[in-house]
């Protein structure tokens, strides 16, 4: 996202570094910039990837939301019906209620709508190639496209870019996912009820796979296969399975692929840590902002930036909190378990749950904004049994890499 001041600076002081562009770091930016009456914006410095390898490519981001929220007006669209389906295609459709939305943002769209209110920082185009915690502070180091480096100090870094690895965990799968952008050449689809889960897919041996549909019209609609396991897809397979989801179950009939997308996510038990060093975090799903049990982070890091921003603004300790409760950390942990050792029937869980537990609830709980005993009364509509014995297992299994 190009803003003034663009290239590299030597020996630049700042209030705050924030490494990286993505969803994280762009929202912390942001944030940082709007403080309340009489407060001072800090200083902000953001580092953002040269073009190349480092830079992500265009990425689609959903999230549930009561009430108007701060990106609507970038929104690519919203809805207030959801549904899943069961493998036979069975499955109520949802109505959201009250002033709850699913929401879809599309990343150019955000960079853009934020850039006004951004274009007051200093932006720096260099790849990281160290960070230093200092007793006074942190020191960034880094290179620009052409070779030069440069060095930026600051009081607080925030660092959203990617691990190179999860953290050691018990259990380990990946959300893989392809998606086609469609143009459908009759009104097939239906514009006001995402599909959130159809498991009208072929189950895989362990973990599960399903069709998701975000239909932003009557002919036009982002469709993606996913899979809950191990290893991702091969991108010949992956366009087979969206051949058959496309075809076979949604009958689209005749429709051209706009435009694609392809990612992973990681759905791990390992542990995140927020903090890199007295004067260095990570935000994002570096900092544990991805739900292990659905690959959703786009709340929970507005829920962690603008703490950390509130922090900021009001001179407290700016560590990231938590993106998401312990208890649901853990009831995560032992799903993820159930799922890859095939005792959990992955189309059946998600299945029941939506269609006896109401759905706003279910939601919340997913964000991580129920009260214990809502959550009781969700584990209760699980397998009990082989919940309560993978739950048991859990604290034998050994952390690895």
């Amino acid at each position: 996202m190009p803003a003034p001041g663009a290239g590299t600076v030597s020996g630049a002081r700042a209030d705050i570094v924030i490494i990286g562009a993505g969803a994280a770091g762009l929202s912390l930016a942001w944030r940082l910039l709007a403080p309340p009456p009489g407060v001072r914006a800090p200083d902000v410095v953001l580092v953002t990837p040269p073009p190349g390898p480092l830079r992500p490519p265009e990425r689609t981001w959903c999230y549930w939301e009561a009430g108007p929220g701060d990106y609507d007006p970038l929104l690519t669209a919203s809805w207030r019906k959801l549904r899943v389906r069961a493998p036979d295609g069975d499955g109520p459709v949802h109505d959201l209620g009250g002033d709850l939305s699913y929401k879809m943002l599309r990343s150019d769209a955000f960079e853009r709508g934020l850039a006004p209110r951004l274009s007051a920082l200093h932006q720096v185009e260099a790849a990281v190639e160290s960070v230093t915690d200092r007793p006074d502070g942190a020191e960034v180091t880094c290179r620009a496209a052409d070779g030069t480096v440069s060095t930026l100090h600051a009081r607080w870094v925030y660092d959203s870019r990617p691990l190179a690895a999860p953290p050691p965990a018990r259990v380990s799968l990946r959300q893989h996912f392809r998606g086609w952008f469609v143009r459908c050449d009759r009104p097939v689809l239906t514009p006001d009820t995402v599909e959130l889960m159809d498991f009208r897919t072929p189950q895989p041996q362990h973990g599960l796979s399903f069709g998701y549909v975000l239909p932003t019209s009557r002919h036009e609609a982002l469709v993606e296969y996913t899979e809950f396991g191990r290893t991702p897809l091969t991108r010949p397979a992956y366009d087979a399975a969206l051949r058959h989801y496309t075809g076979q179950v949604l009958g689209l009939g005749s429709f051209r692929v706009t435009a694609a997308e392809q990612g992973v996510i990681p759905m791990t038990d390992g542990r995140y840590a927020r903090r890199a060093g007295r004067h260095v975090f990570r935000i994002g799903a570096a900092g544990g902002a991805v739900r292990p049990s659905t690959g959703y982070a786009f709340a929970a890091i507005q829920r962690q930036t603008r703490a950390v921003a509130d922090a900021l603004h009001a001179g407290r300790s700016p560590v990231p909190p938590p993106a998401h409760p312990a208890r649901a950390l853990a009831m995560d942990a032992v799903l993820l378990r159930g799922l890859d050792t095939g005792r959990i029937d992955g189309a059946a869980f998600f299945t029941r749950l939506f269609h006896e537990v109401p759905c706003t609830r279910l939601l919340r709980f997913l964000d991580g904004t129920t009260r214990p005993v809502e959550e009781f009364a969700i584990g209760l509509r699980t397998p009990v049994l082989t919940m309560l014995r993978t739950a048991a297992e859990m604290p034998l299994l050994s952390r690895r890499s």
